[in-house]
Order: C-alpha cells, then sequence, then structure tokens
C-alpha cells in the first residue's frame, strides 16, 4: 500500500471505521471542597476489568469536561486546547487513554464501543466525577458517547459531537460500502510490522458489520443538549455521495430530538479540533455555561 493510500484509509477509518474508541464524558462532583482537592494535573492509572487505563485531569469547578478523541488518537489529541479550555471556562477538564493507545493497556479482541463506554464509566467514577458532565467527543468516540449516555443517564449534562460517528449513518448499504472499500487495506495492514495503531484499526475492522448494525439501532437521549459539528469535507473528501450522506446522517440525529443544534465548520477537513480550535471551544464554553 502506497503512503498516500494509507493516510487516505486511516483518515476514514479514525472517523466512521471508529478505532478504539471512548466517549469523552465525564462527571462533575458538585462537593467544593472535593473539586479544590483535585490535583492541578498528572496521570491517574485506573483499573477495570484487568486492564489499566491511563485519565488525565486539569482542576477546576462544575462541570467538567471531558475531553475524549477520535479512533487512533490518545488523549495528546487534545493538549492544544486543555490551557486554553481551563482558562476559558474554568471547568475541571479531563482526558484520556482509551484501551490500547497512549498509556493504556492493549485489550484483545474486536473493537466494542459498549465495552470503551464501560471503561470511561469507570475511570470517572474513580474520579468522583458522576454528574455535570460536558462530554466532548470527536470522531469514533462518538460512538463511545452514544452507549455511555444511555447507560449512564443524569451523568452528562450536554454534549458536543465533533465530526462524530453518529447512529443515522450506518445503514446495511453504507457499512458494506466501507467494508467493500477498507478490506483490502486491512489486509494489506496485517502484513505490516505490528503497531499499536495497526493492531486497533485491524481490531476495529474485525467486526465492523454486526457491530455498526447494532449500532444503528441506537437513539440519542430525548432531552440531553448536543451540538453537533460537522466538517465541511468530512471524513471523505473525495467522495461526493459518501461525504452527502456523512452530512445528512448529522441533520437526521439533530432533527429527532429536542435541544439538539447542528454547525458546520466551514472549510475544515475531519480534524475540525486542530483546523477550527476556535470554533471547538466556542461550542465546549456555550455548553459549559447551560450545565452550571
Amino acid at each position: 500500500m502506497t503512503t498516500q493510500r494509507t493516510s487516505r484509509f486511516r483518515r476514514a477509518a479514525r472517523t466512521l471505521v471508529s478505532l478504539v474508541a471512548v466517549v469523552g464524558m465525564v462527571a462533575a462532583c458538585g462537593d467544593p471542597a472535593a473539586l479544590e482537592a483535585t490535583p492541578a494535573a498528572g496521570p491517574h492509572l485506573i483499573t477495570h476489568d484487568g486492564h489499566r487505563l491511563a485519565f488525565h485531569v486539569t482542576a477546576g469547578h462544575s462541570p467538567t469536561v471531558v475531553l475524549d478523541a477520535g479512533g487512533g488518537e490518545d488523549s495528546s489529541y487534545w493538549d492544544a486546547l486543555v490551557a486554553q479550555l481551563s482558562r476559558a471556562t474554568g471547568s475541571r477538564i479531563v482526558t484520556y487513554d482509551r484501551a490500547g493507545m497512549g498509556a493504556s493497556d492493549e485489550v484483545p479482541g474486536p473493537w466494542d464501543g459498549r465495552a470503551a463506554a464501560s471503561d470511561l464509566q469507570a475511570g470517572l467514577r474513580e474520579l468522583g466525577v458522576t454528574r455535570d458532565v460536558v462530554l466532548v467527543s470527536h470522531s469514533q468516540a462518538g460512538e463511545v458517547a452514544t452507549y455511555f449516555v444511555r447507560a449512564n443517564p443524569g451523568v452528562v449534562a450536554g454534549a458536543v459531537l465533533v465530526d462524530a460517528n453518529l447512529p443515522p449513518f450506518f445503514t446495511d448499504p453504507q457499512i458494506q460500502r466501507i467494508v467493500a472499500v477498507t478490506e483490502p487495506q486491512i489486509e494489506a495492514l496485517g502484513k505490516q510490522p505490528s503497531t499499536k495503531e495497526n493492531r486497533q484499526l485491524i481490531a476495529t475492522a474485525a467486526n465492523f458489520g454486526p457491530t455498526h448494525q447494532a449500532y444503528h439501532e441506537l437513539s440519542w437521549p430525548d432531552g440531553l443538549p448536543a451540538t453537533v459539528i460537522v466538517s465541511e469535507k468530512t471524513p471523505f473528501d473525495g467522495s461526493p455521495e459518501d461525504a452527502q450522506r456523512w452530512r445528512d446522517a448529522a441533520a437526521t440525529f439533530v432533527a429527532a430530538g429536542p435541544g439538539r443544534t447542528l454547525v458546520t465548520a466551514r472549510g475544515s477537513s475531519h480534524d475540525v479540533p486542530k483546523d477550527d480550535p476556535a470554533l471547538v471551544l466556542d461550542h465546549i464554553e456555550r455548553m459549559a455555561a447551560t450545565a452550571r
């Protein structure tokens, strides 16, 4: 596989194919004394179901903002935004490495959004974050967010879904298209030297069809506010048909329930937090203000 083809595939995989995901959701502890006791910053290694997960906390008050990166990315994806967000909101900021990424242990087997949400839940509980969370989820983390909010009612006060994998996108025809396009690339990746990123891509592809058929059936809880930021170029820049389906899925998601807002990141690629950080910061600040 050429470098250009590998790069193109990984961009797509980090979005729809949902690599290793974990939703960025966090709940804030309402006890001011507990908030003041939170370390200014530092890694917390949390064990769940036999594997360790690395969480990073910047001290602040409620609501807690949890930043969850897309497939193939770890907590460092948000490094440029954490300090700005902390200054702008005064909120506690939490980032973390999903299983198999960064300082977190790898977990064998196919990608499982429900298990990733369970990891996030365990980490937040150990940190004392159990309510008033503003969840910011990019790309594959949209799957984690959906499982998380369904399993943990009352924890998340609002979400900012940044060019995120949303259930309406994953129709049977679209799943078949993705599988057909990525199958040869995944096979080629399997012949390359084994790396963390490659292993996670292969794990995502292993059970992609059934996993995303089940995800397609999920719905976002009514009444839970969500801002959906969709990139203008989408993960399918170069494929107008797929790009339009991505945009249509975002619009369908927003129209399906109250308290949802659709925002387009003009001129941005799928990496909206990198291409237009001011836009992402603005909508996180707005959601945090409503959650106070």
